[in-house]
């Protein structure tokens, strides 16, 4: 087993290879993709397909350089663990949060209203979801290829049905419905040896993100047993969200007076400008060229540059999301996360500020070791509540759930601006908890005896 070093002397080395590329490998630029859930309704069935994605499944980083490939990646609910025959021991070892999934915690991360899973996309939140395949690729060709090695196995295997798929790809214009670029920033992770988007980041302890090694506390995170099911697992917050594009082009519109005040609005709710370019570093324009610079795209922080949001309002999406150092309740490093955006549905043809009534949106995967501390927290604590930051009431601008009557505060001089009746830009349409083992894991999985 290979492991990675350390960028610090501190650090461990990760059994880099025994985990899931689809945990820690950053999206490919350009991507095309697809997930597919699939329901197990016999365990020895579910152990034998199993047994043939195996070999569709890579770990490790390698190729992370852009080379024509693709990688599948297998994870599990706890429902679709129960459907395997995982015993109970192993099953009561797993987190609350897991446990009950995504559809039973919708309140506390502010699936309410419209995004509530009464009106989920089947089959999201039912308990049939056992086994989330994903496959990503830069290369359209490869990708097919994968895939169809991975539909020959569900296929062939009788006891297993696939009950949802969803095309994801990267739009011509290399952004989100939205018209933002994103997959910009990927945390410093120690001991992976794969180099964090920020290279003011310290690297965060590998934990924090893989099961079996020490977090930021200190301590091992909570691992499910035995060992050989848990070490280099993680969990992934699967969700679908559809974006309202005419909806947020409408709201822009009328809250400024010229195509230039727009797109300075959308950038403070954002906090990025459309290519990509951060406000905290450039404030009064886009700057397509900071924007394409790996070395500078992501060269900030907050607290020396734009403590009081002036330049980035400290409730953008992009800085309650991760507000790095920003002066705030908590530490931002207890809540970082490995997030993987990926675009469904047509864009919404420029200009056009009625909905044509087309599916568009992202479907996000949400990487960590904690759920609770980190992804439910996220959603709870600084997606859906302005208080962290001194603005209680307030919630995201961008990915908040609003009925209408919600605002945010731009901080400007003389006097600071307050948008009015935010409407929700976003819906969830549905999302599940998973858990993403390893390959020894998943082997494990594969030959579990009754």
């Amino acid at each position: 087993m290979n492991t990675a070093d350390s960028s610090s002397a501190a650090g461990v080395g990760v059994e880099i290879d025994d985990v899931q590329s689809g945990a820690l490998r950053p999206r490919p630029v350009p991507y095309e993709g697809k997930f597919i859930f699939l329901r197990v309704d016999d365990r020895h069935a579910g152990r034998a397909l199993l047994r043939r994605l195996l070999p569709l499944t890579s770990g490790g980083l390698s190729g992370v350089d852009g080379s024509q490939n693709a990688w599948v990646a297998v994870a599990f609910t706890y429902q679709g663990l129960r459907a395997l025959g995982v015993p109970q021991e192993s099953l009561d070892s797993f987190p609350r949060a897991f446990r009950e999934g995504m559809a039973a915690r919708a309140e506390l991360i502010g699936d309410t209203g419209e995004s509530a899973p009464a009106h989920w996309e089947a089959p999201f939140g039912t308990g049939d979801v056992h086994i989330a395949l994903s496959a990503l690729s830069s290369d359209a060709a490869h990708l097919d290829k994968e895939l169809e090695r991975a539909r020959v196995a569900y296929q062939d295997t009788p006891g297993v049905q696939a009950i949802w798929q969803q095309d994801v790809h990267q739009l011509p214009t290399g952004r989100t419905t939205f018209g933002f670029r994103d997959g910009i920033s990927h945390p410093n992770i120690d001991g992976v040896g794969l180099p964090g988007s920020n290279p003011q980041e310290a690297p965060i302890k590998a934990g924090e993100f893989i099961l079996g090694y020490p977090d930021e506390t200190g301590s091992l995170p909570p691992m499910p047993s035995p060992d050989a099911l848990g070490r280099n697992g993680t969990y992934a917050a699967v969700r679908k969200i559809h974006t309202n594009v005419a909806a947020w082009r409408r709201y822009l519109r009328a809250n400024t007076s010229s195509a230039q005040e727009e797109a300075l609005l959308a950038a403070k709710m954002v906090g990025r400008w459309p290519s990509g370019a951060p406000l905290t570093l450039t404030p009064e324009h886009d700057d397509p060229e900071l924007a394409a610079d790996p070395h500078r795209v992501n060269n900030f922080l907050y607290r020396e540059n734009d403590d009081r949001g002036f330049r980035c309002p400290a409730g953008a999406h992009i800085r309650r999301t991760n507000p790095r150092d920003s002066t705030i309740i908590g530490d931002a490093r207890m809540h970082r996360l490995i997030r993987r955006g990926t675009t469904y549905g047509p864009p919404l043809p420029e200009g056009v500020l009625e909905d044509d009534g087309a599916e568009r949106g992202l479907v996000g995967v949400f990487i960590g070791a904690h759920l609770e501390r980190q992804f439910e927290f996220i959603k709870a604590e600084w997606v859906n509540d302005g208080n962290f930051i001194g603005y209680p009431g307030e919630k995201d601008p961008v990915a908040g759930h609003h009925d209408g009557t919600g605002s945010a505060t731009i901080p400007d001089k003389p006097i600071r601006r307050r948008l009015q009746n935010l409407p929700s830009f976003v819906v969830t349409r549905g999302g599940e908890y998973c858990f993403l083992p390893g390959l020894r894991a998943l082997r494990w999985l594969a030959e579990l005896e009754d």
